[in-house]
């Protein structure tokens, strides 16, 4: 598993209570439902990380 690295993030109130919604209905955390769609999005721009054996 990757390690994972703690950063603050500024997002508006609006928009995180939408984020905190889907992560809800999706049965995530909200720090999952972001990281979900971070992923997604690179994948969608084919920019996605490569594995460690790759």
């Amino acid at each position: 598993m990757a390690k994972k690295k703690a950063f603050a993030l500024r997002i508006n109130e609006e928009m995180l209570k939408a984020i905190e919604k889907w992560a809800s209905d999706e049965f995530r955390s909200t720090n999952g439902q972001i990281e979900w769609m971070l992923m997604k999005a690179l994948k969608d721009a084919q920019r996605e990380p490569k594995k460690k054996d790759e």
